[in-house]
């Protein structure tokens, strides 16, 4: 099925699938692991271990009563060594739990398939697994399936257009475990009274579209719809439009045109959780960049730090300037490697000064490749400038938290402006002028 929509704006990035053969290698289990209780969008967890408690494999570690959230468990066997709060990237400080491992990997007591009767119970399996977007934006997967009663959803779509550069998990997912991808689907279908399904891959990857066609060829429901290489396709608005021809209105959500948007990971380890019981702790991994030795797929243990899998990949060939967890348009600088790979890290790229280093940026020149780029129809220059000025005001007649930050308008500025790097600053202002009242 080819796409009947293209959504205005995007640009046309370089894909640089290195990794795209690389079969997904398992990396051992590390001699510690650091466990945030923040790793998705929402509530943190409380931890729920204290430094000198044995833990063992699947056993939660951190969990809350707040809705927005999802539970966290240990990735392996071993002692709690600390639990105390660890600096991120963001400038942010999240209480951690440190795990020396035993290399034994005993599993907990707990762990066994699911089993459900209806809706609720499923949702409630899904959170209790600590299932989150695995695509990269981290949002607890048990909230997107609990549509509001009043919203009739009649299509489920599977997010694989994985459209930034380098980043090669999804691909892997579907060409090692495509039944899998299936059964997952099927499951959510049938918990969820769903009737139509559409999997989103785009037409640079033919050896995807060609597997998920071959597997889905038996289903009526379930069609598979090639979209064009272009980002971000694999954004939710985007990718919405593109495969259904349906427009989510500002502030609103997938659920208001009748739509649930997943990643094809995610519903991959739904149909794993169901069949065995473990919960998410562990995670594929594309590493790559030109300060890589051994760009690989890697099956890494959450709470891993990002030092032992590039060393895994025969560490760095050159010293890295730049290191970013996720992809080159959306990824996030880190500052150090002493840092752990979360539940939603789909990419650990690393690159050289050579590579990595931006140019200085000049003065705006009013040329508007910002505007024609952005794919949510914004005005980013208005945005950086009032961001800048601090003008909250003009911030919102702006609607800057419509900004997905996908970073085309960067990517198009001539001036090399870092825009959306001052609209995040600008979601700040705004977010922290409404918890004083707007005041």
């Amino acid at each position: 099925m080819l796409l009947k929509k293209m959504f205005k704006g995007g640009v046309a990035v370089p894909h640089l699938k290195r990794t795209e053969n690389c079969e997904t290698v398992k990396m051992k289990v590390p001699e510690k692991v650091v466990i945030p209780m923040l790793q998705h969008i929402g509530a943190p967890c409380e931890p729920c271990v204290k430094k000198g408690d044995q833990v063992k494999v699947g056993q939660v570690i951190g969990n809350t009563d707040k809705f927005v959230s999802a539970p966290v468990h240990s990735s392996v066997s071993g002692v709690v060594t600390d639990v105390s709060p660890r600096l991120y990237a963001g400038g942010v400080y999240i209480t951690s739990v440190e795990i020396k491992t035993d290399g034994k990997q005993e599993i907990d007591e707990s762990i066994k398939p699911p089993t459900y009767s209806n809706i609720e119970e499923f949702i409630d399996v899904v959170r209790k697994s600590g299932l989150v977007g695995l695509g990269g934006a981290g949002f607890p997967a048990h909230i997107k399936l609990s549509p509001p009663k009043d919203k009739k959803i009649d299509t489920l779509i599977i997010n694989a257009a994985e459209c930034e550069p380098y980043i090669t998990s999804d691909y892997r997912e579907i060409i090692e475990n495509s039944w899998n991808v299936l059964s997952g689907i099927n499951i959510v279908m049938d918990a969820l009274k769903i009737e139509n399904v559409l999997i989103g891959i785009e037409d640079n990857k033919p050896e995807a579209i060609k597997e998920m066609e071959r597997v889905a060829s038996k289903s009526d429901k379930v069609n598979v719809v090639k979209l064009k290489s272009r980002y971000p396709q694999g954004a939710e608005k985007m990718l919405i439009y593109s495969t259904t021809g349906r427009k989510v209105p500002p502030g609103k959500l997938p659920a208001d045109v009748g739509v649930i948007v997943m990643n094809v990971n995610s519903v991959s380890f739904i149909a794993e959780h169901i069949k065995t019981g473990m919960p998410l702790i562990k995670k594929r991994v594309t590493v790559d960049g030109n300060a890589v030795n051994n760009p690989s797929n890697v099956e890494v243990l959450i709470g891993t730090s990002i030092q032992d899998v590039f060393e895994f990949c025969g560490g760095f060939k050159s010293p890295p300037y730049k290191v970013l967890m996720g992809g080159p348009m959306m990824g996030i600088a880190q500052f150090s490697l002493d840092t752990s790979v979360l539940k939603h890290t789909n990419a650990l790229l690393a690159f050289d000064e050579k590579q990595a280093i931006l140019p200085k940026p000049s003065a705006c020149i009013r040329c508007g490749r910002c505007v024609w780029a952005c794919p949510m129809n914004l005005l980013p220059l208005y945005l950086n400038m009032n961001a800048l000025k601090g003008n909250v005001e003009e911030l919102k007649k702006y609607y800057v938290n419509d900004c997905i930050e996908c970073g085309c308008c960067s990517y198009t500025c001539p001036a090399k402006i870092h825009l959306v790097q001052s609209i995040r600053l600008g979601k700040a202002l705004v977010r922290q002028a409404e918890a004083k009242g707007g005041k």
